[in-house]
C-alpha cells in the first residue's frame, strides 16, 4: 500500500487523542510519513471527537475524506463516518453496537466487532483502556506481528494502567488481518504538531521568555515550553489575563530578553494597545496569533484564516511590522527563528499567524529541511546608564516631546524599518513556488492551506504560489513567482477573501477564489473538486 488512512472516533475524554499518538508511533516505526487531522468540541467530556491519520510512502500534508479503516469507539462514530469508508476497507467497532452497524457500511467492507466489554471484564481493566484494545485490533487488521506492535504499545501506553498491554493483546487476538502493510525499512522521522515545531523554532532562535494566557489553538505552545523550560533556562509565565501577558512581555523585552507571547483573536484584541506600545518604544516582540472562527468566541476549537486583516492593521498609528504565516511544521520551525531575530534586530513587533489546522495538525518533521538561521544578538547594554521607554511621542533618548520636527523625524524612523526588514527577508524565500513553475494556472495560498494546495495542484499539473511573508509584502518576489500565469485561484479559509484583497492593494489581481469558512480544513478530495469546477467554468 502506497498510502492509507485511519479514522478513530469517540467521545471527548475517552482518550481518542492519546490513541492517535500511539497509532502515529506504530506507523512511524514502519517508516511512513504522516499527517493527522483532528476535530474536537470545546468541552472536556462528551461530544464527538475524531482524528484522521494519513500515512504514505511520500510526504503528505493534508487529510482525505475517504479512509481505509474506521475505528469506532461508539455508535455516533459509525453514524458520522461510515460513509467515509472505502470499498474493501475495514470497520472495527464495539460489539455492543453489533445489531445496527452492518446495514450502513459500504459494499465490500470488512466488519469486525471487537468485544470491548468482555475484554475489560476479563482483565478487570478500567473503561479508559478501551482504546488500547482497539489499537491492538488495528495492529492485527494492518497485518502487523504482535512483537512489533507490543514494542510500540509498551513504550507509549501509560504505565499507570498495567492492564493496557494485556487488553491490547486481547484486542489483537479478537481481530483478523485485512491489509498487509509493509515495513518501508526507513529511518523514522519525528512526528510533531505545528505548534511543537514552532516552539522548537523559538528555542532555536534564542527565546528567553514565553508569556501566555492559554487560548486554543496556541495553548499547547505554552504547555510544551513550560515542560522543557528547565532544560533551556527559559522563563515561562502564565499571567492572569491577556493584558497582563502583553505588559509583562514588554517589561521582559525592555530588560533585553527575546520574548514571545501566544494568543488567539480574542486575546490579541486585548493586547493591541500593548502591541502599539512595542512599536512606539521600539521593543522587540513576537506574537503567535492562532486564528479561529469568529466573531467573538466563535468556534474555539476549530480553524479559520479570518485574522489576516486584523494582523496587518492591529494597533493605533502607523508603524513597521512583520507578519508571517508558516504553512507546515518545517516552516513553523524556520520562521519562528526568523521572526524572533527580525524582531530583535529591527526592534519591531512581529506576528506569526497560525491556526488550528496548522498548529494542532501533526506532521512527519524532517529536521534536515529547515534552513539554518543566523541568530541575532543585540550588543550588550551598559547597565550603568538609564534607558528610557515611553508610549508618548519621544526623542531618541526616550524623553517625551510634542515638538513637530521631532515628531516627524521619529515617525519616519519607525516607518523606515520596513525597507531593511524586507531586504533581510529576501534571502529567506518569502514567497515559495511548488509544482510546475511554468504552468499557466497558479493556485495562490497562505498558511495551513499550503499542503492541500500542493497535493491538489500536482494532479492538475499546476503551480502553487505561497506568500509566507504578508507584511512587508514581498511584491517583487510574488510578481516573479506569478510570471506567465493566466489563471490564478486564491484558496482561503475565510468568507471575504482577505488574501485576495491584500494582493489587490499591491496591484495583483487574482482571477478566481475558492473559499471555505465552516471551521474545517479542506480535504484533498474537496479542494480538488472545487478546483475542477473553477477550471471548467474558466474561459482561460
Amino acid at each position: 500500500m502506497k498510502e492509507f488512512s485511519i479514522l478513530i472516533g469517540g467521545k471527548a475524554g475517552d482518550g481518542i487523542d492519546r490513541a492517535g499518538v500511539v497509532i502515529n508511533d506504530l506507523l512511524n516505526t514502519l517508516g511512513y510519513y504522516q499527517y493527522v487531522y483532528r476535530e474536537y468540541p470545546s468541552i472536556i467530556r462528551g461530544g464527538h471527537t475524531f482524528s484522521i491519520i494519513r500515512a504514505s510512502s511520500d510526504k503528505v500534508y493534508c487529510h482525505r475524506d475517504q479512509v481505509d479503516i474506521v475505528i469506532a469507539m461508539n455508535r455516533e462514530t459509525i453514524d458520522a463516518h461510515a460513509g467515509r469508508l472505502r470499498d474493501g476497507g475495514a470497520l472495527l467497532y464495539d460489539a455492543t453496537e453489533d445489531k445496527a452497524a452492518a446495514p450502513i457500511i459500504a459494499d465490500g467492507a470488512t466488519i469486525q466487532a471487537i468485544p470491548l466489554q468482555d475484554i475489560l471484564a476479563a482483565e478487570s481493566a478500567p473503561p479508559i483502556t478501551r482504546n488500547s484494545i482497539m489499537i491492538g485490533a488495528l495492529a492485527r487488521a494492518l497485518g502487523l506481528e504482535w512483537t512489533d506492535a507490543s514494542a510500540v504499545l509498551t513504550r507509549r501506553l501509560p504505565k499507570s494502567l498495567p492492564q493496557n498491554l494485556a487488553v491490547a493483546r486481547r484486542g489483537y487476538d479478537a481481530a483478523s488481518p485485512v491489509f498487509m502493510v509493509p515495513n518501508l525499512d526507513r529511518v523514522a522521522l519525528p512526528v510533531l504538531t505545528g505548534n511543537e515545531a514552532l516552539a522548537m523554532g523559538l528555542l532555536q532562535g534564542g527565546l528567553d521568555s514565553y508569556i501566555a494566557y492559554p487560548m486554543t489553538p496556541t495553548s499547547s505552545i505554552l504547555h510544551f515550553l513550560a515542560e522543557v523550560a528547565p532544560l533551556f533556562g527559559l522563563k515561562v509565565v502564565h499571567p492572569e489575563s491577556e493584558i497582563g501577558v502583553i505588559l509583562m512581555a514588554l517589561g521582559a523585552s525592555y530588560t533585553g530578553d527575546k520574548v514571545a507571547v501566544g494568543t488567539s483573536g480574542g486575546g490579541f484584541c486585548l493586547m493591541t494597545e500593548g502591541f502599539s506600545f512595542a512599536a512606539m518604544a521600539e521593543l522587540p516582540l513576537v506574537v503567535v496569533l492562532g486564528m479561529r472562527p469568529g466573531p467573538s468566541t466563535g468556534l474555539p476549537t476549530y480553524s479559520s484564516q479570518t485574522e489576516l486583516g486584523f494582523a496587518l492593521n492591529a494597533g493605533q498609528g502607523e508603524f513597521s511590522r512583520l507578519v508571517v504565516a508558516p504553512g507546515d511544521a518545517e516552516e513553523s520551525f524556520q520562521w519562528a527563528q526568523i521572526a524572533l531575530n527580525m524582531a530583535a534586530k529591527h526592534r519591531v513587533p512581529v506576528i506569526l499567524l497560525t491556526d488550528k489546522n496548522g498548529g494542532e495538525g501533526t506532521y512527519s518533521f524532517d529536521v534536515n529541511e529547515p534552513t539554518a538561521i543566523e541568530r541575532y544578538e543585540a550588543p550588550p547594554r551598559d547597565w550603568s546608564k538609564v534607558f528610557k521607554i515611553d508610549s508618548y511621542e519621544h526623542d531618541e533618548t526616550g524623553l517625551t516631546t510634542e515638538d513637530a520636527a521631532i515628531t516627524k523625524a521619529m515617525q519616519d524612523k519607525r516607518l523606515a524599518k520596513t525597507g531593511p526588514i524586507a531586504s533581510d527577508l529576501a534571502a529567506c524565500e518569502p514567497v515559495k513556488v511548488y509544482g510546475d513553475k511554468e504552468a499557466a494556472t497558479a493556485i495562490i495560498c497562505w498558511g495551513s492551506n499550503k499542503g492541500v494546495c500542493v497535493e491538489a495542484a500536482a494532479a492538475f499539473g499546476w503551480r502553487v504560489v505561497q506568500p509566507v511573508v504578508l507584511a512587508p509584502f514581498p511584491a517583487a518576489q510574488f510578481a516573479e513567482a506569478m510570471r506567465g500565469a493566466r489563471l490564478s485561484i486564491v484558496v482561503e479559509n475565510n468568507a471575504t477573501g482577505q488574501l485576495k484583497k491584500l494582493l489587490r492593494l499591491h496591484d495583483f489581481t487574482a482571477t478566481e477564489s475558492v473559499r471555505k469558512y465552516d471551521g474545517r480544513a479542506f480535504s484533498l478530495e474537496e479542494l480538488s473538486a472545487a478546483l475542477t469546477a473553477v477550471k471548467e467554468a474558466s474561459p482561460v
